[in-house]
Parts: C-alpha cells; sequence; structure tokens
C-alpha cells in the first residue's frame, strides 16, 4: 500500500478509514428506514476509489472490509437486539447483543469476501481492453449475487436486505424481478457502481484525447442494463390498468406485548382487544377480517375453548376471519402432539377450518435453539414447552367470501424473506400470499419496514397481491407490482399502534393464474452468476500477472513503446 506522489502523506491513513466509512454510510441509509434508494447506485464508489488510488494488499482489504462491513450490518441490525429482552433467560439483554453482533460478524464475512474478489480482480483489469472490463466487472455484480443467494442458505438461511430491497420504494426498477428474481437488480445496482468509477478514471486518464477517446463501455452497458430496466417496468405498469376489487380486508393489529399474551392473567384482555378491533374493522366494511401471527393466547387447534370462542367471534361478525395461530393436532392434553406456528381460515357459517398452514422455516433462537447442547443458557424466545415443528410443503388456506374462494399461499414472519417459498406457493396454487407476523419482539425501530420491502420484493416476483398483518405494524398489502397500495397507521403516521383499518384489496384479471419467469424457472439466475463468476476467474487467473501498480485516478496512462520494425531480407 503506497500514497501516490501528488498525495501528502496523511492521506494514506484518512483516506483508509473515510472512504470505507463512506461506504458504509451510504450503504446503510440505501435501506429503511432512511429509505435513500439513490444511495444503491454509489455506495461502493469510495471504496472503490480507496483500492484504486492507493492499491492495498488483499491482507490490508479484508480486514478493512470486515470492520466495514461489521459495522454496516451492526447498524441495519441493530433492532435484533431488541428479540430477548423480554424473554425468561439469564442476561436477556447481553445475549440480545451478543447474538446481534455476532449475527453482524456473519454477514461482514460474505462482504469482505465480495471486497477481496474485487481486489484482486481490479489489477488485472485497469488497463484491459473495454470489451474485457466489461466481462470482468459483470463478473463482479454475479459475485455479489451469488453471496446473496448463499446467505439464504448457509447458517440456517438469513437472506435479510439484498441490495434490492434498498428499492422497495421504487417499483419502476423492480419490475425484472418477474424474470431474474430480486437478484437482477442487485446485479444492476452493483454493476452501475462499477461503471461510474470506471466512468470517472477513464475522463481523468484521456482528458486531453480526443471525444471518441473517452468512450467508457461499462459506463454505456450499465445505462443499457437500467434503461432496460425502466422499459420493463414502464410495459408492467400498463398492466395495472383494469384491475379489479376483490374483497375489502380489515387489518387488524393489536399490538400486544409479546409475552403477555402468553400470560394467563391477560389472556381475557387479549381476546377482549382482538373482538372489539375486529368489529371495528367490520364497521368500517371490511368484508375479511386479518389478524397477525400467533394472537391468541392459546391453541386454535388442541383448544376447545379457544376453537369455539374464535368460530362464534367469526359467525357474530358474519365476516371470515383469516389469522395466525398455534396449533398443536392431537387430543386435549396430549403433551406429546407437536406444536406449529400455523395460519387457518375461519368461515361465518363453516367454522374452523382444519386443513392449517404450518411454519415450513423456523426462526432460530425464536421457535428453536440450534446447537442447544453447546448453548444450554440460551432458551427459545417463544414460552411454548419444547421448539416448534416445521411445517412440510406449501399448504394452501381458503378463504371464502360472499361466493367467491381465494386460493391463500401463506409466509408467517420472515418467511416472506425467502423467495423459493413464495414460489412454491405460487407454483402450488396461490392466488394470493398472506404474511401475519409479530415484529413487536424487534421494539419500534427499522425491523419492521425492512421486514415490509421482502414482501414488496415477492409481489413483483411472483405476481401476486401481498396482504401484511402485523402485531404493531408494518400492516397493509402490495400489489402485483410492488406498489404499497394500503399502509396501516395511526394518526402521528407511526405504523407502532394499536387499531384497525380497512383497504380495498385489487388484483389484475390478466395476471390471474400467470406464472412468471421466475415462479417457472426458479433461481436461475443466480446459477447463471455463480458458472459467469467462475469463468470470469479463471480467465483472469490463466491471462496475464496482474500490473505491479495500476495507474492512480488522475494519472496519465504510460506511453505505449514503439513497435517493432520488421527487418526486410534485400531483395535480389
Amino acid at each position: 500500500m503506497k500514497v501516490p506522489a501528488n498525495f501528502p502523506a496523511w492521506a494514506l491513513p484518512v483516506a483508509t478509514v473515510a472512504l470505507p466509512a463512506l461506504t458504509v454510510l451510504l450503504y446503510v441509509i440505501a435501506f429503511p428506514r432512511f429509505d435513500v434508494a439513490e444511495a444503491a447506485y454509489v455506495f461502493a464508489i469510495p471504496m472503490l476509489a480507496w483500492l484504486l488510488v492507493f492499491q492495498p494488499g488483499l491482507k490490508r482489504v479484508a480486514l478493512v472490509a470486515f470492520l466495514s462491513g461489521w459495522v454496516a450490518w451492526g447498524f441495519l441490525i441493530a433492532w435484533l437486539r431488541h428479540f430477548t429482552q423480554s424473554a425468561d433467560m439469564l442476561a436477556p439483554a447481553l445475549i440480545g447483543w451478543m447474538l446481534m453482533l455476532l449475527l453482524a460478524a456473519v454477514l461482514a464475512v460474505f462482504w469482505t469476501g465480495w471486497w477481496v474478489a474485487v481486489a484482486w480482480t481490479i489489477p488485472r483489469i485497469v488497463r484491459a481492453p473495454g470489451s474485457s472490463r466489461v466481462m470482468a466487472l459483470m463478473g463482479l455484480a454475479a459475485v455479489w449475487v451469488v453471496l446473496e443467494y448463499a446467505r439464504g442458505f448457509l447458517f440456517t438461511g438469513f437472506p435479510w436486505l439484498p441490495l434490492a430491497a434498498s428499492q422497495w420504494q421504487r417499483p419502476l426498477v423492480l419490475q425484472i424481478s418477474a424474470v431474474t428474481g430480486a437478484w437482477g437488480v442487485s446485479f444492476l445496482l452493483i454493476f452501475f457502481n462499477f461503471a461510474l468509477v470506471f466512468y470517472v478514471v477513464r475522463l481523468l486518464q484521456v482528458r486531453r484525447a480526443a471525444w471518441y477517446q473517452r468512450f467508457c463501455p461499462e459506463f454505456y452497458a450499465a445505462i443499457g442494463f437500467l434503461a432496460a430496466s425502466i422499459v420493463i417496468g414502464l410495459r408492467a405498469g400498463g398492466d395495472r390498468r383494469g384491475a379489479e376489487t376483490l374483497f375489502q380486508a380489515g387489518f387488524v393489529q393489536p399490538n400486544v406485548d409479546p409475552l403477555q399474551k402468553w400470560d394467563p392473567a391477560h389472556a381475557e384482555a387479549v381476546l377482549r382487544d382482538l373482538a372489539e378491533l375486529s368489529e371495528f374493522a367490520r364497521l368500517l366494511g371490511a368484508e375479511v377480517i386479518l389478524w397477525p401471527e400467533a394472537p391468541t393466547p392459546y391453541p386454535v387447534i388442541g383448544n376447545p375453548n379457544m376453537r369455539q370462542w374464535i368460530e362464534e367471534l367469526s359467525a357474530r361478525l358474519e365476516r371470515p376471519i383469516l389469522s395466525g395461530a398455534i396449533v398443536t393436532p392431537g387430543e386435549p392434553g396430549d403433551t406429546d402432539a407437536p406444536w406449529f406456528n400455523a395460519a387457518v381460515a375461519v368461515s361465518p357459517s363453516r367454522g374452523l377450518d382444519t386443513r392449517f398452514y404450518a411454519k415450513r422455516h423456523l426462526v432460530p433462537f425464536g421457535e428453536y435453539v440450534p446447537l442447544s447442547g453447546i448453548l444450554p443458557f440460551i432458551d427459545k424466545v417463544v414460552p411454548l414447552p419444547g421448539s416448534f415443528s416445521a411445517g412440510e410443503g406449501a399448504q394452501l388456506l381458503t378463504l371464502e367470501v360472499g361466493a367467491q374462494r381465494w386460493r391463500i399461499g401463506t409466509l408467517i414472519c420472515f418467511e416472506d424473506i425467502f423467495p423459493r417459498l413464495a414460489r412454491e406457493s405460487v407454483r402450488a396454487g396461490a392466488e394470493l400470499l398472506f404474511v401475519p407476523t409479530n415484529n413487536a419482539w424487534f421494539g419500534e425501530e427499522a425491523g419492521a419496514y425492512q421486514h415490509a420491502a421482502h414482501s414488496v420484493l415477492r409481489a413483483v416476483e411472483t405476481r401476486r397481491p401481498v396482504l401484511r398483518s402485523g402485531n404493531a405494524g408494518w400492516s397493509g398489502w402490495i400489489d402485483e407490482f410492488g406498489g404499497i397500495r394500503s399502509v396501516v397507521v395511526g394518526v402521528d403516521g407511526h405504523i407502532y399502534f394499536r387499531g384497525a383499518e380497512v383497504g380495498t384489496i385489487r388484483r389484475n384479471p390478466r395476471l390471474a393464474g400467470h406464472l412468471t419467469p421466475f415462479v417457472r424457472f426458479g433461481d436461475w439466475f443466480p446459477l447463471l452468476c455463480l458458472l459467469w463468476a467462475v469463468a470470469a476467474g479463471w480467465l483472469l487467473y490463466r491471462s496475464e500477472e496482474p500490473v505491479e501498480t495500476a495507474p492512480a485516478i488522475g494519472s496519465e496512462p504510460p506511453p505505449r513503446p514503439p513497435p517493432r520494425r520488421r527487418r526486410l531480407g534485400r531483395l535480389r
């Protein structure tokens, strides 16, 4: 690592701290609750400038990248520290901080791997022809996608906040997700960061050259990708016309303390609030009542009194209820019966449908404890006997609204961050997606907003409206194109409150039964990115050795050696 000749000596330590810190700042503010979506197009530029100008070694890059990634993810998931503070365990606040920092460190490993790949690649392409640079930079964008994809499977899977989630309030650019999945948006954003950097470098290096010598192919390739994405978005926007009304949905937010709900002393108050808020939603015109994740203090299947209560409420309201629920099938009092975090549908005329959806992907430390033999001092947060059992398959719920029946695919709580689960539900025949959740475990910070951003991605990928009901928020619905159509907010504009609201659910009839390329073909794009990244890396490895010093920003390119002249033989 060295200081270029035209830089003062103090520039090195200042840049080593300031430029990665600026990248962290831009990365953090790109996501909720800051929601500066445009920052995602430029967040990597400061750290890329550090790599180009000061040319640090890979060990230094790895150290700086890990620390910057740890800080970035620490800020983004700071709300996670609240997860254990209401739990009955030893030093819950301390354990909450420890789990949050540990998870941030794990996520920083993926961030570090990408920056090391960038630092290894740039010296090999900075003087390469334009076409080679484009291919290599696309390979680096592909590496980012592969790492995002891997986060969905490694360490039980936590694909939280892919870069595409930064655009959750910019549905125009999200429409390519119906083809590539949200990974296509992440690819575009990363490649755009590279394009801007190399465009500036090109202008500085050939500022005295003719205009046609300033051509930067990676910049125009990025502009082409962005333009194609916008065109797809504009065409999809035209499909919004002619949407039909399905029903009026009443979103109920009881805002119950997560532990009070399980306390028998508060059971009567919890049920009374649910009934009153549901009645309020009916008076507002709701045709369907939506409840959040596990809102009742007792299992609706496994406790006859609880089942009778919810059936009588549905009959009295003359409205169906779609709700999260705790289910323990078996005879009452059977202590060996499994527990499921589930969702159920209740008809005012038919009562409770015993066919329920059981959560397929459980929350570590929330619904079960991984490595419980190694971590005996940590218990799961939900105070129920034993651990939950995982469900199998995308069991659809049937929602009866008047003479209409709708097939509902359910994603409980953080299941909506997994694209494959939404895709399985739609392939099973889901016409709508329902997300009951309880973000009250995480305080009143950015967690619920970040969580809702994933539902926007799932709506675009599957072209299915997504209905969300949170215990304290975020509640509302999202159309098939990622447009946020209704959000339940209080008089002060915040989502964290107790109340109910009604939203008009619509759907474009032309998309009924339609399966997007993403739903049909699944994870083809990250697999293609994996092949591209491996191929690009292999070609770079087999090519010439990297130059010892890449030209710094603002320096003139080295003069080319004169061409060798062939010595011609004497004519005879």
